[in-house]
């Protein structure tokens, strides 16, 4: 019995050590890779994507009906100003994860009652606009996600001009 107590506790902190490494460290792993598949318009600057086929999966199981616009974003210079124009009798959503992929905040087109809206994204501590909808985050790193439903595919020539009136971008003056 004593000769299979040492392997026995060798295994247990192995099982332990690495379910902390998956735990803490793949998420911002996950994150890198999708900040990169996504930020082909840069950090900080909201890319609006083509529809996703089945040579082009920007996204884990993208849907064929929604069009992503997203916004890689790096708070370490400061806050983020996260403008929203849903389409008119679209469904839309802005869904923004942190450095860890947990979601943060999320708004749809029937919250927002239809209207733009903007929410300025920042760190716990960084001084922002008064009076301005504030998400705070523990991260510097993450994405902002817009996902609006299209009824067919072939509309999006169509919504795409007011699609891309969303937009991300650094807050120049937070006071």
């Amino acid at each position: 019995m004593r000769s299979w107590l040492g392997p026995l506790i060798a295994g247990a902190v192995l099982a332990a050590v690495t379910a902390w490494a998956a735990i803490v460290v793949i998420p911002y792993g996950l994150m890198n890779v999708a900040m990169e598949r996504l930020g082909q318009g840069g950090v900080n600057r909201m890319s609006h994507g083509n529809l996703a086929t089945p040579a082009r999966q920007p996204v884990v199981r993208p849907s064929p009906d929604l069009a992503y616009s997203s916004c890689p974003y790096d708070l370490s210079d400061g806050p983020l100003a996260i403008d929203v124009t849903p389409v008119e009798g679209r469904y839309s959503s802005l869904s923004i994860f942190d450095g860890a992929t947990d979601v943060i905040f999320v708004r749809n087109d029937i919250e927002a009652g239809g209207k733009p809206y903007r929410v300025i994204l920042a760190r716990n501590g960084q001084p922002v606009p008064a009076g301005a909808e504030v998400v705070r985050t523990d991260h510097d790193k993450g994405i902002a996600l817009i996902r609006l439903l299209l009824r067919d595919p072939s509309e999006i020539g169509k919504l795409d001009a007011v699609r891309r009136q969303s937009s991300c971008a650094p807050v120049t003056n937070p006071n």
